[in-house]
């Protein structure tokens, strides 16, 4: 593996952008958090006295890792169409001799290809080639008993005569509609299937995430979600490890994330292309005093995301806190 400074040509850094959180601000934060809650008032935010602030920035890695795989299936479908791409044509050419266009690098899709030359005509095996069946809820008859009357023709406490089926004590199969028999569901009355070998291609983004440890009683998982400020990105279709970042973390993780994802897809399919990118996230733990009593919220994220656990004026628990 080569070193950061070997393998790239000037990394250029960007200037981190995170503003120092301020009271005003983070009162600002809570008022929107708090007014986008149907059962928070906002008395509390708009009267809290705070009291500290303590802001620290965390380090997200990501890796993207765009891969490609291919598995097949033997399937059917009616025979529509009397043009049948066999073996007669040539052998059905390896999976992944087959061109695709793949989609949107890092834009997840799966999408069904019929392999060339791997067609095949049969006659369907669940109506025997006739293209119809006995209806099984009048055994082909096309009439059943009539429920109402029970097949007795009249109604037993009345004796008056049936209605519902006018006195015949049966009714038309309202299954077949009176036919006796069904189109077949299998080759929809087609008698032939066309059996073919399918292509199965899946595109997947898969993405590993390291975030560095903070001092904070804060749901880690939030930060997932959480914008930051981007100070490094690269896109190739494979990146190596930041073996001398400036934040000995991230270098561990990029050297831990790579050999992951190597390791799970490189044998079991194609990978297109991959992304790492470090962030810088601000998270604050803003703490305030409201009616004699101390509580505590976090901000965090650029877009100054709000968590308020222990928020003193909640009507019900109709709303998530996050």
């Amino acid at each position: 593996m080569r070193k950061f400074s070997e393998q790239r040509n000037n990394p250029v850094f960007l200037e981190c952008r995170i503003p120092k959180m301020t009271a005003d601000a983070a009162r600002n934060a809570l008022l929107s958090f708090v007014n986008s809650k149907c059962c928070y008032g906002n008395r509390a935010a708009g009267e809290l006295v705070i009291q500290e602030l303590k802001q620290q920035t965390l380090h997200r890695y990501r890796l993207e890792t765009f891969n490609e795989t291919r598995v097949s299936e033997r399937t059917f479908e009616p025979c529509t169409n009397a043009l049948v791409d066999g073996p007669q044509n040539g052998a059905p050419p390896q999976l992944w001799d087959i061109k695709v266009q793949a989609p949107q690098m890092f834009q997840e899709d799966t999408k069904k290809f019929r392999v060339p030359h791997s067609s095949l005509v049969k006659e369907c095996h669940k109506c025997h080639g006739r293209g119809r069946y006995k209806c099984s809820g009048c055994h082909g008859a096309g009439r059943m008993r009539c429920v109402t009357c029970c097949g007795a023709k009249h109604r037993s406490k009345y004796q008056k005569r049936c209605q519902m089926c006018s006195g015949t004590g049966r009714k038309r199969c309202s299954t077949c509609s009176g036919r006796g028999n069904k189109t077949c569901s299998t080759c929809q009355g087609e008698k032939k299937l066309l059996h073919f070998i399918q292509l199965i291609i899946t595109w997947k983004n898969n993405v590993y995430e390291f975030i560095s440890d903070d001092q904070f009683n804060f749901p880690r998982e939030l930060l997932s979600t959480a914008m930051g400020d981007n100070i490094f990105k690269e896109e190739n279709p494979l990146v190596y490890p930041l073996l001398d970042f400036p934040y000995p973390d991230m270098a561990l993780a990029s050297q831990r994330a790579i050999a992951e994802h190597k390791a799970a897809f490189t044998s079991t399919s194609n990978i297109l292309h991959q992304r790492q990118t470090v962030e810088l996230i601000p998270v604050t733990e803003v703490h305030y005093q409201y009616a004699g009593k101390v509580y505590l919220y976090y901000v965090y994220g650029m877009e100054n995301k709000v968590y308020a656990l222990d928020y003193p004026e909640r009507y019900c628990c109709g709303c998530t806190i996050i």
